[in-house]
């Protein structure tokens, strides 16, 4: 009798090994990454339930893991699976922030200052960048700024510039991706989306102060007001049609309102 063949009730399935794996890890973990633990994990332990995963392929893991997300969102249970910097991990709703909180007795959470947010965000979009070069975007020195993201392993040192005195390069870190939810930094918002969501941001500010207009709508209205008042202001002044002479009642007219005495032309020869 094979003693190695598991029963019914004690056959592990590959999701639910992934779903230990991954509340263990560390750190988000790659399909890839699962797949090179079971195939490692084949090779060590003598074990039939082991073993029968070794050629276990990552369109199989993909799978698996996409139906832990389902069953995650659909049991409603506080977690969830993220897929972020490249790999997968379970975290918790934000919904359940303020209870998570008061259990880990962390208090608020500590947040970036703007100037801080400025500097990451040029770092992120124009990465390898030196220190010169954002100093001359955010026009101020930013020694202080550069320190503290280091502290807190949001950019690293990504090497020495070319140019003279080769000045160190920045870059964004794994711990960046991980805390923003980003896959990769391909995913970071382009100069597209942050001109829509600032369209987005001066509608709303528009529809709460009662006044909704499309963006470029007052622009167009001036323009129409000062054509109008153009047009008005050249109706008298037509192109080939000189003003009216003025007639013997509008002459007389004319007098009686500047009390001036002008001779008139006599027709006697």
């Amino acid at each position: 009798m094979n003693t190695n063949a598991l029963t019914p009730d004690r056959q592990l399935t590959l999701k639910k090994i992934i779903g230990a794996m991954l509340l263990a890890a560390r750190k988000p973990a790659a399909a890839a990454d699962l797949k090179k633990i079971f195939t490692q994990t084949a090779e060590e332990e003598n074990d039939q339930a082991c073993r029968q995963f070794a050629g276990i392929k990552e369109s199989e893991i993909c799978a698996a893991l996409e139906q832990i997300k389902i069953d995650l969102i659909q049991s409603a249970c506080g977690i969830h699976l993220a897929e972020v910097a490249g790999g997968f991990r379970l975290q918790t709703d934000p919904e359940c922030g303020p209870w998570l909180r008061r259990l880990l007795n962390a208090g608020r959470p500590s947040r970036l200052s703007k100037p801080a947010l400025e500097t990451l965000a040029i770092i992120a979009y124009r990465q390898p960048v030196t220190r010169a070069e954002i100093e001359s975007v955010r026009g101020v020195n930013i020694d202080n700024i550069v320190r503290h993201l280091l502290e807190c392993q949001l950019i690293k040192i990504a090497g020495r510039s070319k140019l003279p005195g080769h000045p160190m390069l920045y870059g964004t870190t794994q711990l960046f991706l991980e805390h923003f939810g980003l896959q990769s930094i391909s995913h970071l918002p382009g100069i597209e989306q942050l001109r829509r969501r600032e369209d987005e941001k001066i509608r709303a500010d528009r529809r709460k102060a009662g006044r909704e207009k499309p963006i470029g709508e007052d622009f167009e209205e001036e323009n129409k007001d000062d054509e109008k008042d153009k047009d008005s202001g050249n109706e008298s002044e037509q192109p080939g049609h000189p003003p009216p002479l003025p007639t013997e009642q509008t002459q007389a007219e004319t007098e009686n309102q500047t009390g001036a005495n002008i001779p008139k032309q006599s027709n006697e020869n």
